[in-house]
């Protein structure tokens, strides 16, 4: 008998074992595995955009928090005694059982809150005497993974609220369009009240049956206290909404951004501003009305906070182009042609080299390169220019002349390290023409740089330089970033491959003297309507067009902001007037006239140095320069070579004629500081400055051989040039104009080609020829006997 006891016991013991287990375990780790809506909200909390989950349904991820009116409203309706049973509750549920036999027919079903999270983990299952046991037994388990507040939460971001509308954060908005926290008495109770039946009655359906069901809720609330009689009558009178609302798309290509960058099914805290973003929208619409008359029907803006750096607007394209205008690109992201945004950050970075100083003379004279040959957007040439002004002129000459000077493979290096993502080739794939767009870049990389400059520039004079002052706009706010989180460019945090900090990529005086120079923002005439766009605020910008005007840009910079455009086709289409100062900066001004009041940058006075700087060169001042100037150059400039264009000249006693000491005594000399260009670059400079003056010519006997060289010079071609013939637009084979110039413009120039006799011209030296397949000598002679040679080869005659 005893050892049957214990036999039995023993299996009793197994028994409860195996139970106990089973109860353990009978619960998944996750409850729900549904697909969430991917939810982007701004700074505040404002919902901007959202995209459905990949099953059909508005379901936001799960709530953190749950506004009291709400939880009031549920548990009055649903579970009174929710924080006293164990899951199940046995009053309820026998007095559900009273109401079915009574009723004859199944009208209460008893369960609580915990059983209904049970019930819509497990999907649609049959309702059953066995099923209700099973959500008992599970609920009771709920009861001890979860606390009654987490319980909460997974019923009211699961619960359906009809049609394809789930749990309370999705309905609030497409129910009443704002924050559950934001909810009345009346919309709490309604949405109480929705998952009961949420086939059968929700707003659009059954309209006075589901507003009598809100009612009495509400009057239950009022007779237990929970509002006074003026909140009720208020609370009654409020209309039951129509049907759901579409949701805000406010910031649709952002979404899609964060969504291709990992952050889909997620509710996003992003750093955008509900109402900067809106304007930028409307202002894109705007100007979209007057484009599309010209055949351009994309644009694209971009508002970063510099100081936080998170995007503050972003606009990747005009919702309202249409699709067979593919408005669903995001333009911010796609790689175009830079025209001449790098403009800047090259003059930058050859003043943070010590390679130039900001006034350095640069030549503006026509250049050659095979087949490249880089023109003025005025099609006209200055001779010589100081640097900023190229910069501020947007000169291309120049510009290529500057990457001359400062290297293109070191060039595409830089860019690369401040965040050019789009520089996938070799330096020698771009060669020159990468400062005059022949690379691509994307409006995103390429305003994250300049916010960069403009955090290094604004953190100087605090704090010197901070690490990740290159570091791109975040995706969220951050109040809700964490250190390991991806920025917006995909590079994660503020380390490089090798584990260094990122490094400061240009230094602070650079930048200012840079920014300084984007304030000139001085066009041609043709392009005077900038004019019409000028600020109260001081703004750096940068206008940029490209080939076959295909793409407009326009960047401005502030302490605060930095603020990108694009303007253009998204197909690629060219249209004529396409160009940056025309399209795109009257939307980048807009766009900063609605933004707060911006200030400018303090002098990094600590990179500065006073030097004296010859006023028409640009260069240190030299023992000969005879106009100078104390100014600030960076401290690195201080290494830049004196002005080589100044020398002394010696004249008669006339000072008509250039003598030497072998033709005119040294005591009748008159010794003078001259500022002298080569002659190439003198023949366009005086076009462009009467003030002007060459040396007067040496007096007759008194040249030497080293004037004679220096007295012409060839302008094309270049020495040892290759080169195609033309063809003319009937076909034919053209010629090639060939072009020199001379100090003394009465002088007679005598062209001779493979030793035959061409002819001479006077004043303008300009000649024309259409010599074969091959090698071929030109010379020029003058009326003195002075030779210049030049070889050069023709490649091939076109074809047709």
């Amino acid at each position: 008998m005893i050892k049957r006891i214990k036999k039995y016991r023993k299996a009793l013991m197994v028994t409860l074992l195996i139970l106990g287990v089973g109860y353990y375990f009978c619960l998944p780790k996750t409850l729900f595995d549904d697909p969430y809506a991917t939810v982007v909200n701004d700074r505040s909390g404002a919902l901007l955009s959202a995209r459905i989950a990949n099953d059909g349904q508005w379901r936001f991820p799960e709530l953190d928090s749950l506004p009291q009116k709400y939880v009031t409203a549920l548990l009055s309706f649903e579970d009174k005694r929710f924080y006293y049973h164990p899951g199940v509750d046995p009053l309820a549920f026998g007095r559900a059982i009273k109401q079915n036999v009574q009723a004859g027919r199944i009208v209460s079903g008893g369960s609580t809150l915990s059983m209904q999270v049970i019930r819509l983990h497990r999907k649609g299952k049959d309702r059953s005497i066995f099923e209700k046991l099973i959500e008992m037994v599970l609920a009771t388990r709920l009861e001890l993974r979860y606390s009654k507040e987490e319980i909460l939460r997974l019923y009211a971001s699961h619960a359906p609220f009809g049609g394809n509308t789930v749990g309370l954060n999705a309905a609030a908005w497409r129910y009443f369009e704002r924050n559950p926290a934001q909810l009345s008495w009346a919309e709490a109770a309604l949405l109480a009240v929705l998952p009961n039946q949420p086939a059968m009655l929700y707003p659009g359906k059954s309209v006075d049956p589901l507003k009598s069901k809100r009612d009495r809720l509400l009057q239950k609330l009022f007779e237990g206290g929970e509002m006074d009689e003026t909140d009720l009558e208020l609370a009654l009178s409020e209309p039951l909404p129509r049907k759901p609302q579409d949701l805000p798309q406010l910031a649709s290509h952002y979404t899609n951004f964060l969504i291709s960058s990992g952050q889909e099914g997620k509710q996003i805290q992003s750093g955008l501003d509900i109402h900067t973003q809106r304007d930028v929208v409307n202002i894109l619409n705007a100007h979209h009305q007057l484009l599309k008359t010209e055949g351009i029907h994309n644009a694209s803006a971009i508002v970063l906070d510099v100081q936080r750096n998170e995007v503050l607007a972003y606009a990747g394209n005009v919702m309202g182009a249409g699709s067979e205008h593919q408005e669903f690109v995001d333009v911010i992201q796609a790689p175009r042609s830079t025209g001449s945004l790098l403009k800047p950050i090259l003059y930058a970075s050859l003043l943070d080299g010590g390679q130039i100083l900001p006034q350095t003379l640069i030549p503006d004279v026509p250049m050659f390169f095979g087949d490249f040959a880089p023109q003025n957007f005025s099609r006209t040439y200055d001779g010589a220019v100081h640097a900023d002004m190229a910069i501020a002129r947007s000169l291309n000459i120049p510009a290529v002349e500057m990457l001359k000077m400062y290297g293109y493979p070191k060039f595409h290096q830089k860019l690369r390290d401040m965040g050019m993502s789009t520089l996938n080739r070799p330096a020698g794939h771009y060669g020159l023409s990468l400062i005059l767009g022949g690379s691509e870049g994307t409006l995103w990389d390429l305003t994250n740089m300049y916010a960069g400059m403009s955090r290094t520039l604004s953190h100087f004079n605090r704090e010197r330089y901070r690490e990740g002052d290159f570091e791109f706009a975040r995706l969220q706010s951050s109040k809700f970033a964490r250190d390991s989180a991806p920025d917006a460019s995909g590079r994660g945090n503020d380390k490089s491959k090798n584990g260094n900090d990122i490094p400061n990529h240009l230094s602070a005086a650079s930048i200012w003297f840079a920014f300084e120079a984007m304030l000139e923002v001085y066009r041609p005439n043709e392009d005077a309507a900038w004019k019409l766009y000028s600020s109260a605020s001081k703004i750096a910008w940068k206008t940029g067009t490209s080939f076959g005007y295909r793409d407009g840009w326009a960047i401005g910079i502030t302490p605060e902001y930095v603020v990108g455009v694009w303007v253009g086709n998204a197909d690629g289409e060219g249209r004529p007037g396409l160009t940056g100062i025309k399209a795109a900066a009257p939307i980048m001004f807009d766009i900063f006239d609605r933004l707060p009041e911006t200030t400018w940058f303090n002098m990094p006075r600590a990179e500065l140095v006073t030097a004296a700087v010859d006023r028409e060169s640009g260069y240190l001042a030299s023992p000969y320069s005879s106009q100078i100037d104390t100014v600030f150059i960076p401290k690195v400039g201080l290494r830049t070579a004196s002005s080589p264009f100044h020398q002394l000249v010696h004249l008669d006693a006339s000072q008509k004629f250039q003598v030497n000491a072998g033709c005119v005594p040294l005591s009748e000399m008159v010794t003078k500081s001259w500022f002298e260009l080569p002659p190439k670059l003198a023949y366009y400079y005086k076009m462009k400055n009467p003030t002007y003056a060459e040396p007067p010519p040496f007096m007759p006997g008194c040249e030497t051989q080293l004037t004679r060289l220096k007295a012409m010079e060839m302008i094309y071609p270049e020495p040892n040039a290759s080169f195609y013939l033309p063809v003319e637009q009937d076909g034919q084979l053209g010629k090639i104009v060939f072009e020199a110039t001379h100090q003394n413009r009465t002088t007679k120039v005598h062209w001779h080609l493979d030793g035959e006799y061409q002819g001479y011209t006077q004043s303008e030296h300009v000649m024309s020829f259409q010599p074969n397949n091959g090698n071929h000598r030109l010379v020029l002679v003058d009326d003195l006997g002075n030779e210049l040679v030049r070889r050069f080869e023709v490649l091939k005659k076109s074809e047709e």
